[in-house]
């Protein structure tokens, strides 16, 4: 099994800045994409960026320019580096990470971590 720990949320204001991280640790697993999605209170839970193993990404239009997702494959590591905030960027943040045993594949999630940006 692989358990996923996010740091890195908290409170700004607009136009501001946070960098948000995600580890995976496990036995004996390999991960293929890992992904940041948010769930802001009443909506439902959308993708914000993405990136596979290849290094290809991909964002909601909503962040692009703003957003930048990268990973660290040695550390098993996700980061969103999140710059010019806005307050419609207020949610939980969640990383997903695709991951396998070898012998099948698997998606986790994080706990999530809050991020409140102020007007």
């Amino acid at each position: 099994q692989v358990q996923l720990v996010e740091s890195g949320g908290g409170l700004v204001q607009a136009g501001g800045s946070l960098r948000l991280s995600c580890a995976a640790s496990g036995n004996s697993f390999s991960i293929n994409a890992m992904g940041w999605y948010r769930q802001a209170p009443g909506k439902q839970r959308e993708l914000v960026a993405a990136i596979r193993s290849g290094g290809s990404t991909n964002y909601a239009d909503s962040v692009k320019g703003r957003f930048t997702i990268s990973r660290d494959n040695a550390k098993n590591t996700v980061y969103l580096q999140m710059n010019s905030l806005k307050p419609e960027d207020t949610a939980v943040y969640y990383c997903n990470v695709r991951w396998t045993d070898y012998e099948r594949w698997y998606g986790s999630w994080g706990q999530g971590t809050q991020v409140t940006v102020s007007s």
